[in-house]
C-alpha cells in the first residue's frame, strides 16, 4: 500500500512545475522559493491541507540539549530535579 495518495503526487508535480518555471513563491512574505526541498515542502503542505492522503505530519520536539539551554541547567541538575 502507497504511503501518498495520487492526489499528493499531482499536487507535487504541479508545485515542482512552478517552481522550474520560476513562479513559486512563499506564504505570506511573498518571497520567491529557490530549493527543490522548500518546493516538494509546499507541495506536502498544500496536499495536507487539501485532505489528501498522506501519512501524519511528525511533530519537532527539544532536545535534552536545548532545553538545558532554555533552563540554563548543567546536565546533572536537570535529570536528577
Amino acid at each position: 500500500m502507497p504511503k501518498y495518495g495520487k492526489k499528493v503526487a499531482e499536487k507535487v508535480k504541479k508545485v515542482l512545475h512552478e517552481y522550474k518555471r520560476g513562479k513559486l513563491k512563499m506564504g505570506k512574505s511573498n518571497k520567491m522559493v529557490k530549493s527543490r526541498k522548500q518546493a516538494v515542502a509546499i507541495g506536502l503542505s498544500e496536499a495536507r491541507k487539501e485532505g489528501a492522503k498522506m501519512p501524519p505530519q511528525k511533530s519537532g520536539g527539544f532536545s535534552l540539549q536545548q532545553v538545558m539551554l532554555k533552563q540554563k541547567l548543567p546536565i546533572r541538575e536537570f535529570l536528577f530535579t
